[in-house]
């Protein structure tokens, strides 16, 4: 798919953090690369709600920027617990099209894990009342985290994702099962992660996103350096050896999948 101002199949990053300090001052340039690319819309993740007014200023001054909040399993216990509340409120404005990332991080933040898992069920009860998809975190906690996304979709169904997937076949098997997505990030091109290659190329194809998680884990070739959302194709090129799908096809597919999920951006465009 492509646009008469983009020769190029169009794709979405859909997972980046452009209020990072690593893009201060760049903003232009970047989001310039990312169209010239055929990245034509980005979801940038606000990880701590007392950054959301700079979160706000980026998505209002650059029209392919949308914008999810949420408060970080790896913040949650430093910053105030955020009220389900507060987040159904930030779903009044019109790019604010997830909730999220939330999740659970036992690999630097164990500790914390009993107000990581309360912190996540106030973001599902979130996703719940507003429609808006989940954007799940997940490192090191695959067991707990199957069971408490399986226990709350019991209580009532929600849209989510599972952002950057990295983690093992387990956990992949039950989100696909719960009819979630998984999101492929620049480590499903990294030479090592052939586990992770293997666990994407068994998923439907109708279930994956893609994202570059900016500034971190650029692909190859770019890999070691800053990632941006520019770079999107270079993972994208990798899941389209995976299906055996031509770029384009691939391309393509993925923004059925995002519009499919993330339906608010569909409609927001629909009404531009």
């Amino acid at each position: 798919m492509s646009t008469p101002d983009s020769p190029v199949p169009t794709i979405t990053d859909s997972h980046c953090h452009l209020d990072f300090p690593d893009f201060n001052g760049e903003l232009d340039e970047i989001i310039t690369r990312a169209q010239r690319a055929g990245v034509t819309r980005m979801v940038t993740i606000c990880t701590k709600m007392k950054n959301l007014p700079q979160v706000h200023e980026i998505v209002n001054n650059y029209a392919p920027v949308f914008f999810a909040a949420a408060t970080h399993p790896m913040s949650a216990a430093d910053e105030p617990l955020v009220t389900v509340e507060e987040l159904v409120a930030l779903a009044e404005h019109p790019k604010f099209v997830g909730i999220g990332e939330t999740g659970l991080d036992y690999h630097y933040t164990a500790d914390t894990k009993a107000v990581q898992q309360k912190s996540l069920r106030v973001h599902i009860e979130a996703a719940r009342q507003t429609g808006l998809p989940l954007i799940i975190h997940s490192r090191d906690a695959d067991d707990d985290m199957a069971k408490i996304l399986t226990e709350e979709h019991e209580q009532g169904a929600f849209e989510c994702v599972m952002h950057c997937f990295s983690s093992g076949p387990d956990l992949a098997k039950t989100a696909l099962e719960l009819g979630f997505y998984l999101s492929m990030s620049g480590i499903a091109a990294f030479p090592r992660s052939q586990e992770v290659r293997d666990i994407f190329a068994d998923a439907p194809f109708d279930r994956i996103l893609v994202e570059t998680d900016a500034p971190y884990l650029a692909p190859p070739p770019k890999r070691g350096k800053r990632n941006e959302p520019a770079y999107t194709v270079h993972t994208a090129k990798v899941g389209a050896e995976l299906y055996g799908m031509s770029y384009e096809a691939f391309a393509a597919q993925t923004q059925d999948n995002f519009d499919r999920l993330f339906t608010k951006v569909a409609a927001y465009e629909v009404n531009a």
